[in-house]
């Protein structure tokens, strides 16, 4: 292993491994024992600020590009790139919001539910937050193609980031006809090479992950350690919004399980500084039609175990999977993932934030949607899991309704808005049929439109109730 002087350096998620290796390798897996690894920091070397309330005059500072950046603003807690390295078109600029609407919908005290909206990314979804940081590493060691297997919002962002480097090309793989329109336009807007494979995300990670080995091409699926750096910026900017007083509960949806892993990683090294008090508890949401998490996790019992995880109890369930032909299905596409890469470090994630796993409907997924659309917010169906899931918690009893609690918004309403239009469209008569397949049924929440003649009366009558 070569440092060359570099306080931040990549390790093996397993401690019992004890691989190390530079920062400028690129690295997915461990290559000694085949796990998921980790950026981490000689921290006594790194000049840190005293308390996280030092970053506000950062946040102030919009003259520079790295402090306009929501990720880079941080940069002293994920500080292992030159500044010159830096890789940003202006994402993080995002907001924390309290929704009376979602409260009321979640059966949560007005003002104690708070939304982390991740839709005002310049691609409009979290990924940004990761892709920024993942370039910034690709930069770093002379990369010039990027690629990735994507639903859509990692094969956006990739796009974009690509584009706007000036220095890499973009290929990623998509399952074909598992890709809403507006998310496979902006990967062609951008200019990627987009190769839709016939079959699912699944079938595409497998598939790229061959390919990039092959190649020697940069791979920025969140196997890639740098994604999820940039990806717990997240969890600081929700501190920041809450003047950095530290929430009861962190609710995000479960998909590839990249967010839950960074929010965890966040938290586990913001304690080990001394830079936090306590820790929030985490839920994360699966979708009933892609659930491989909470059947790990509640059915199989599958714990992080101290670094000690069952494997052999995870291969069983992904084999489970392929006997048996079991295929994610769910008006979630974001989520909509058999095998999650990041499944272990989500067990260590909810280990070190005593953290629940649930799952929900897709009907419960869409009236959550609706509601968070109440409060000005309009966000992709995967988004709302989050919001759905705390009303089934509240309902359990297992987060109360005067807990403080911040959902995450995953991406932006406009990523995926066929189903939005059958939900509201459909009117009295139920949501439209194309919403079938995913037992949608009702929508209570329905905000149809209103058809009248070229009549001032009809025009008037049709506005009594607004």
């Amino acid at each position: 292993m070569k440092r060359n002087g570099e306080t931040a350096f990549q390790r093996c998620i397993i401690p019992s491994c004890g691989w190390t290796g530079g920062i400028r390798e690129v690295v997915n897996k461990c290559p000694r024992c085949g796990e998921l690894v980790d950026v981490a920091y000689e921290w006594e070397k790194m000049p840190l600020p005293a308390r996280l309330a030092d970053f506000d005059a950062r946040a102030a500072d919009f003259r520079n590009p790295l402090n306009f950046s929501g990720v880079w603003r941080f940069k002293p807690l994920l500080d292992f790139a030159p500044d010159a390295d830096v890789v940003t078109i202006g994402e993080g600029r995002t907001l924390l919001r309290p929704s009376v609407s979602a409260a009321e919908f979640a059966g949560m005290r007005p003002g104690n539910l708070f939304l982390q909206y991740e839709g005002l990314n310049p691609s409009g979804s979290f990924k940004d937050n990761g892709m920024t940081a993942a370039f910034t590493h690709a930069r770093m060691v002379g990369a010039r193609i990027a690629a990735c297997a994507s639903t859509g919002n990692t094969s956006s962002s990739l796009a974009a980031y690509a584009a706007a480097s000036g220095m890499m090309k973009a290929v990623v793989f998509v399952g074909a006809g598992r890709i809403a329109g507006g998310k496979l336009y902006q990967g062609l807007e951008y200019g990627a090479r987009t190769v839709q494979i016939r079959g699912r995300f699944d079938t595409a990670m497998r598939r790229v992950m061959e390919v990039t080995a092959l190649k020697g091409i940069y791979l920025v699926n969140s196997v890639n350690p740098f994604r999820l750096e940039g990806q717990k910026t997240i969890m600081y900017r929700v501190l920041e919004g809450l003047n950095w007083d530290v929430p009861d509960w962190i609710v995000c949806p479960g998909g590839n399980l990249g967010n839950c892993s960074s929010f965890g990683k966040a938290f586990m090294e913001l304690r080990d500084l001394g830079m936090v008090g306590r820790v929030p508890r985490l839920a994360v949401v699966n979708a009933e039609g892609a659930r491989t998490l909470d059947i790990v996790y509640n059915e199989r019992k599958v714990r992080w175990n101290g670094g000690r995880p069952d494997a052999e109890g995870i291969a069983a369930y992904f084999k489970k999977m392929d006997a048996e032909g079991i295929e994610a299905h769910t008006i979630a596409s974001a989520i909509e993932i058999n095998r999650p890469v990041n499944l272990k470090k989500a067990l260590r994630a909810l280990e070190a934030m005593n953290g629940t796993v649930l799952s929900v409907s897709d009907q419960e997924i869409l009236d959550a949607k609706a509601a968070i659309g109440r409060s000005g917010i309009g966000c992709e169906p995967a988004s709302a899991a989050s919001v759905a899931g705390l009303r089934r918690l509240v309902e359990r009893g297992v987060v109360s309704g005067s807990d403080r609690v911040v959902c995450i918004l995953t991406g932006h309403l406009l990523k995926s808005p066929a189903g939005c239009i059958q939900y509201h469209l459909g009117g009295k008569g139920g949501p439209g049929k194309e919403l079938a397949e995913y037992g949608i049924a009702r929508n209570p929440l329905a905000n149809p439109t209103v058809e009248v003649d070229d009549d001032l009366d009809a025009i008037l009558k049709a506005m009594d109730d607004v």
